[in-house]
């Protein structure tokens, strides 16, 4: 017996500031450079934006601070990753 597919709904970007438009433009268009379908994009593109959001206290609902202390550590585990990639290619 499969799970149920859940239907994916849009992102709040309503609710995003001009930066985050720019940070989710910027990192679509790199992942659509990489070979990525335009929904995989966008799709990978929020939910980085929207994990910054948290990371940073951007989000209307206010996070304890558990949550935000877990976003922060896996944006900076995602940017060592990122160069220690680069450094080995």
């Amino acid at each position: 017996m499969h799970a149920p597919v859940l239907e994916v709904t849009a992102m709040p970007q309503q609710a995003w500031s001009d930066k985050r438009e720019r940070q989710y433009d910027h990192i679509k268009s790199n992942l659509r450079k990489r070979g990525r379908s335009e929904d995989t994009a966008e799709r990978i593109a929020a939910a980085t934006v929207n994990q910054t959001r948290t990371a940073k206290g951007e989000t209307k609902e206010a996070k304890p601070p558990s949550e935000r202390a877990r976003a922060e550590r896996d944006m900076s585990a995602a940017g060592r990753k990122g160069a220690r990639a680069r450094k080995s290619g």
